[in-house]
């Protein structure tokens, strides 16, 4: 028998004996760890910004931002589970939990999309400082320094200049925290490139997943043409623009598609939309390169500047998750327009981590998503062929289910 018939068979056996044990869970057992074959994608609620962390077919790991705002309630959320601990410790608390099967607790990729505090934490009162590096602990840099990582990437490393110098103080805490790690620690630094398809690889058994793939799509107002590893920038030269007309962060945000067998999903940071047709539309440029996706986390939290209808027609998504922990998200006509028939067919279902009740009076239709409290975990069965959303109680660190849906079937 030939190697790749013998490795299609073992995977099939394997994804039929592994499915069906995970059959069997139930509402309020604790979600069983990741098996080899799978991938999962946590969508991590702290109540205080941004984070997901995934593990891939072979087990490589992946983290995408950890944010960490110091913005108290009702600008916020409350701190989930609680505030006895400060969001990054949480989210690494989450992800050693989840790796506590893995022979290393390590992560092997760290990506932050772009330099907001919600995604890779904010200064405030209080923060400890790292007992070996010059930087403060806050969202990324907590977590870096608690879970040993092998390589970071950014959209401005190493000069982080671009459209403009970046001056935010916790901006250059996060540079500190890099820069140190790299010359103390032998980290990795890189830049995001653009249509690039090897910048993240499987590092464990690549071979054994040749159907998996992250491309990169879009940073710094670069998009992938959709042939190769060019892009094309998207955004005027800065010298031609006023002041006010700059990018700011949002727009440079990175997007990236992960791919395994037929399974796809969009990750797009806070890309905005723009009046259609200008220039400032970045995230219509992304959804025509990005095409169908089985899963898609909001743009920006789904607040009223992101999810434009181009896009969603483009992506046209199953299964749309927003990471919220403001009144604002999701605002009431982005929640609609995701909801609409008109915007594209079909059905679809969508979950948010951690809606207010403020939301909730202004909206009006939160009852028309599956979730709106917890942890969302996309589990997507071996080879890719079906996926199933898990809901976990963010309450306290048991991590029981709360609600199960699925399969769904990837197209």
């Amino acid at each position: 028998m030939r190697t790749s018939v013998r490795i299609t068979v073992f995977l099939a056996v394997s994804a039929f004996i592994s499915t069906t044990s995970y059959g069997q869970v139930k509402i309020g057992d604790t979600l069983p760890l990741w098996e080899e074959g799978f991938l999962d994608i946590h969508h991590i609620n702290t109540g205080k910004g941004e984070s997901s962390f995934f593990i891939l077919p072979d087990g490589t790991t992946m983290l995408v931002d950890a944010g960490a705002t110091g913005r108290p309630k009702p600008q916020v959320t409350d701190p989930t589970p609680d505030g006895s601990r400060t969001p990054g410790e949480w989210i690494s608390r989450y992800i050693l939990h989840f790796l506590s099967n893995n022979p290393e607790k390590r992560v092997n990729y760290v990506l932050a999309t772009h330099f907001h505090d919600d995604h890779i934490g904010e200064l405030y009162p209080g923060l400890k400082a790292s007992a070996t590096g010059g930087y403060l602990l806050s969202g990324i840099t907590e977590v870096g320094d608690k879970i040993a990582f092998d390589k970071i990437v950014d959209r401005n490393w190493p000069d982080y200049n671009w459209p403009g110098p970046l001056k935010g103080e916790y901006i250059q805490n996060y540079i500190r925290f890099v820069r140190w790690h790299v010359e103390n620690k032998g980290v990795q630094a890189e830049q995001f490139r653009v249509g690039a398809n090897n910048q993240f690889v499987l590092v464990h058994h690549p071979d054994k997943y040749r159907d998996f793939e992250i491309r990169n799509l879009a940073a710094n107002g670069q998009v992938w043409t959709g042939v190769g590893f060019t892009g094309r920038n998207c955004f005027p030269a800065m010298e031609d623009l006023k002041p006010e007309e700059i990018p700011g962060e949002n727009m440079c945000s990175i997007a990236f598609r992960l791919s395994y067998g037929k399974f796809d999903y969009f990750n797009g940071g806070d890309l905005t939309a723009g009046s259609p047709g200008s220039w400032q539309d970045i995230e219509t440029q992304v959804g025509l390169v990005t095409g169908p996706v089985e899963v898609c986390e909001a743009n920006h939290h789904a607040y009223y500047d992101a999810m434009g209808v181009p896009f969603l027609q483009a992506l046209r998504p199953r299964v749309i998750i927003i990471q919220v922990w403001s009144p604002s998200q999701p605002a009431a006509n982005i929640l609609a327009r995701m909801l609409s028939n008109w915007t594209y067919s079909g059905p679809r279902d969508i979950f948010a981590t951690n809606t207010m009740e403020e939301t909730r009076v202004v909206c009006g239709r939160m009852d028309s998503l599956k979730s709106q409290q917890g942890h969302i975990v996309v589990r997507v069965n071996p080879g890719g062929g079906s996926y199933m959303i898990y809901i976990l109680d963010d309450s306290d660190e048991q991590f029981s289910i709360k609600s199960i849906h699925g399969p769904y079937k990837s197209n």
